[in-house]
């Protein structure tokens, strides 16, 4: 399974329902990544450009592009943005596998 992060920006009338009604907005996302056969891992509100940083365990694109696409349909949020994680082994092994191919490729040259 991949690991992705997803940050979002809550529209002005969801953060004002969320004000008027207080909710669990970590259940309520919990069962739709399950649903895409997923795990939420954590869920962060936060301040700055996005108001919930997500970290989702996903079994492949697809599926966490599926998730977002649930998300994003729903209208409570006015941005979104989904970034794929690399484990530190991943990390390494695309690190070896670069070493070996760097000697095919032809640097640009002034």
């Amino acid at each position: 399974m991949a690991y992705y992060m997803f940050q979002a920006s809550y529209t002005p009338a969801a953060i004002k329902a969320m004000v008027d009604n207080p909710q669990d907005r970590e259940a309520a996302a919990r069962p739709l990544i399950e649903a895409v056969g997923g795990k939420l891992h954590q869920l962060f509100f936060c301040f700055g450009k996005y108001d919930i940083v997500a970290l989702i365990e996903a079994p492949d694109d697809a599926a966490m592009t599926t998730g977002a696409m649930v998300v994003g349909a729903s209208g409570a949020f006015s941005s979104g943005k989904t970034t794929k994680l690399m484990t530190p082994a991943d990390a390494m092994e695309a690190m070896t596998a670069a070493k070996k191919a760097a000697a095919s490729y032809t640097p640009v040259t002034g």
